[in-house]
């Protein structure tokens, strides 16, 4: 190890020489720490992507935030919160691939994989009453399951399918029950109608 030689010093009337090693001459420890932050941290080159990631990922927020408070205005049990969530994270789950430089061919896999765990979330909003032979739920899951298609398109970029399909899950949501007749006019509940 070299070490390099200061030139001679004076402090109160003693000389004195210095000498630093080569390990020395790293920097300090906060600016590599600072230069990791950074790298780990550049995933997003530009302004313009954080703003297209940013108004993505609110575009899906909103959405699934229309149809959550749909639901949950009828007292079902997954509403604004699951709805909001559900369409983030579909989108993330595609944003992340493709920040990341995946082929949009490779991305069915994905999509595949976010098809799959939304149906244990929508399962789990199911209830089966065996004795009155109906089924709770199936309504809001069939619900949790467009917004997770509307979060992809969402996080695609395909922003007016989104907001299309909003609009459609949701005069589904809201207009169809009042055309079909009620449950006391049929005398029984119809199996999925929540």
């Amino acid at each position: 190890m070299a070490a390099v030689k200061l030139p001679t010093q004076r402090l109160y009337g003693t000389s004195f020489t210095c000498q630093i090693s080569e390990r020395n001459k790293d920097p300090p420890v906060g600016d590599e720490v600072w230069g990791t932050l950074v790298k780990e941290f550049s995933d997003v080159p530009d302004a313009s992507a954080i703003t297209r990631i940013t108004v993505r990922l609110v575009i899906a927020a909103v959405l699934g935030g229309v149809l959550g408070f749909e639901r949950e205005s009828k007292g079902r049990s997954a509403g604004l919160r699951t709805h909001m969530l559900v369409a983030v994270g579909a989108a993330l789950f595609v944003l992340g691939p493709l920040q990341s430089g995946m082929q949009i061919g490779d991305l069915s896999r994905v999509l595949q994989g976010v098809v799959q765990g939304i149906g244990f979330l929508g399962a789990g909003a199911i209830i089966i009453r065996s004795a009155q032979r109906e089924v709770e739920g199936l309504t809001t899951a069939a619900s949790i399951w467009a917004t997770a298609a509307i979060g992809v398109m969402a996080g695609l970029g395909m922003e007016v399918t989104a907001v299309l399909s909003t609009a459609i899950v949701l005069v589904i949501l809201a207009a169809v029950p009042h055309i079909l007749p009620t449950p006391s006019e049929t005398d029984s509940k119809s199996i999925g109608d929540d």
